[in-house]
């Protein structure tokens, strides 16, 4: 079965940084492109990165291009989201899916596996 993990979230001020890693088993990791997803309370789910399964591409939603980096380590089926300046809109649940293909896209129907997210929220 595969189970997409996150873990890394938490309460933080505006201006830190934050660290979200994403597990994944069930599956060969390294054939897949990843990507982070978000929802913000009353809003629709988000795009925020993905990563091509080798980890040689990368893209970055423009509201946060500036703020997280996407990479990966395919000897720990982990992916990573690492986050700087966090601002209060940034708060929200960040997901990680699993792509159908070698990359991924903005488009959440191109993944087929998802995690259960991790809680940021960030206060001003």
């Amino acid at each position: 079965q595969v189970q997409p993990v996150e873990s890394g979230g938490g309460l933080v001020q505006a201006g830190e940084s934050l660290l979200l890693s994403c597990a994944t088993s069930g599956l060969t990791f390294g054939d897949h492109g990843m990507g982070w997803f978000r929802r913000a309370p009353g809003k629709d789910r988000e795009f925020v990165a993905t990563i091509s399964a080798p980890g040689d591409r990368t893209y970055v939603a423009d509201s946060v291009k500036d703020r997280c980096t996407i990479s990966r380590d395919n000897t720990k089926n982990t992916v990573y989201l690492q986050m700087t300046n966090l601002k209060p809109e940034d708060t929200a649940v960040y997901y990680c899916a699993v792509a159908r293909y070698n990359v991924g896209t903005s488009y959440p129907g191109n993944y087929d596996y998802w995690g259960q997210g991790t809680q940021v929220t960030v206060s001003s």
